[in-house]
């Protein structure tokens, strides 16, 4: 199944973005620690590298992700020319504070009242961007919630005399090139509940926590992993926590309603500190899909 999610409101939004990002000086990309190339949005760095500005890579969400592959991922985004990358947790004033330091090193012309710095916070939907806004300045400006795009208009607004700021709607982009990638996002609750099939995201995220955390399954759930594949993990949640379908099918295993017992635990880092994706996984699956559509345009041009 691939997975595409894309609102209506996000088209106007990617081009208030791009008139807005003539105007700044630095772009805050905040992307899930856990995913975070997964949830940086191509469009993004399409506008950022077209008006040439520096970007400060905000790995959000850090609490919930791997400690050692967070790091890979800052060696990677810190080798990355006119970028900053930055791993913290929203729910932490103290470390949001330290995105206005690290967004002055990309910009030292702009710092002072005649010249203050002029920063865009982007990213896609649920990556914790209302959250970051909230407590860079202090009060509440930005609706918070447990939903994809739950902002969904921009609105600049000073921090102090010296750094301003403006808030974008949460913004995914119109075809998501590869299936892993969509069931990351739904695993992660960034893509709307009616984009998705639960028991399909769920059978995802255990065949990949099978792979990367298997102790964390049995920890949980209490029974071994061994020999099972991601459907075998969903049944055996749905057994020991009683998910049986009613009417017609009643007594039948529910995989949906288990599927969302295993996806409300990751999401809340119940299950542990998990990393969906490693520099080194996603360059072999981008490799990979490269081999596969070269294939294709070889059958293609043979036939």
């Amino acid at each position: 199944m691939a997975i595409q999610w894309f609102p209506g409101h996000m088209t106007s939004a990617r081009k208030k973005a791009a008139e807005t990002m003539a105007r700044v000086d630095v772009v805050i990309e905040v992307v899930d620690a856990r995913l975070p190339e997964a949830s940086s949005n191509p469009m993004i760095k399409e506008l950022r590298l077209h008006r040439q500005r520096p970007c400060l890579k905000v790995l959000n969400k850090a609490d919930l992700a791997d400690p050692e592959v967070t790091k890979q991922w800052l060696t990677y985004y810190n080798g990355q020319p006119g970028v900053k990358a930055i791993a913290i947790s929203s729910k932490k004033p103290g470390e949001v504070n330290k995105i206005i330091n690290q967004c002055q090193t990309l910009a030292p012309h702009r710092n002072d009242n005649l010249k203050p710095l002029r920063m865009m916070i982007m990213g896609i939907p649920n990556v914790g961007k209302s959250t970051i806004m909230n407590a860079l300045l202090k009060r509440k400006v930005a609706a918070v919630g447990d939903e994809p795009a739950v902002t969904k208009s921009q609105q600049s607004l000073d921090i102090s005399p010296r750094h301003s700021i403006t808030d974008t709607p949460g913004m995914l982009w119109p075809k998501i090139a590869h299936d892993s990638d969509g069931y990351m996002l739904a695993a992660s609750h960034a893509i709307g509940v009616n984009a998705v099939v639960e028991d399909e995201v769920g059978i995802f995220l255990a065949n990949l926590l099978l792979a990367e955390y298997p102790q964390m399954l049995s920890a949980r759930y209490g029974f071994s992993v061994a020999g099972m594949d991601g459907v075998a993990v969903v049944e055996a949640v749905a057994r020991k926590r009683g998910c049986l379908l009613k009417g017609r099918h009643a007594g039948e295993l529910d995989m949906e309603k288990a599927s969302i017992i295993l996806l409300t635990d990751y999401r809340g880092g119940i299950l542990g500190r998990v990393s969906l994706e490693t520099p080194v996984s996603r360059a072999a699956m981008l490799a990979h899909a490269k081999a596969a559509n070269a294939d294709a345009g070889n059958s293609a041009i043979e036939e």
